[in-house]
């Protein structure tokens, strides 16, 4: 049995990739994260965009903002919690329309056949009956009269 994607050693390199940035591990020197921490704090970015800007994963800066909370509660000291204002909404206004008189014709006209035979349409209320040219005048009576008595 062959299969489509044979093993990898069999076939040439069609395509590699070069991972850059995040990856290695680095040691920051303490005032390095502080510096680094107090930035994610000022409301100016992202978390995730000072990460980036530091060539860091956006996780390792929350857990390191994580560990000095945890620190500062320890000691007693409270980190300043910045207001997050209530979200707003637009007020929703509901009134009660009229109804609409019904339109001619909503509905693009649609190609017709080239044939011989019409039709009669009959928009009574919300019902649209559409009647062939070979029925008959009873027939035809019959329908309007039952569309009326549904009113």
């Amino acid at each position: 049995m062959t299969m489509s994607c044979d093993d990898a050693g069999s076939s040439g390199v069609r395509r590699f990739e070069v991972f850059t940035g995040v990856g290695k591990r680095r040691d920051w020197p303490p005032e390095v994260k502080a510096s680094i921490v107090a930035e994610s704090y000022s409301g100016k970015e992202s978390v995730s965009a000072v990460a980036r800007r530091h060539g860091m994963s956006a996780s390792q800066l929350f857990t390191w903002r994580r560990l000095l909370r945890k620190e500062m509660e320890e000691r007693g000291i409270a980190l300043p919690v910045r207001s997050r204002e209530a979200p707003m909404f637009v007020p929703a206004v509901v009134e009660k329309q009229e109804p609409l008189p019904p339109a001619v014709s909503s509905k693009p006209a649609s190609r017709r056949r080239s044939s011989k035979a019409s039709t009669i349409e009959l928009e009574i209320g919300d019902a649209l009956v559409r009647i062939g040219s070979s029925a008959d005048a009873d027939t035809i009576a019959a329908v309007i009269t039952a569309l009326r008595g549904s009113r």
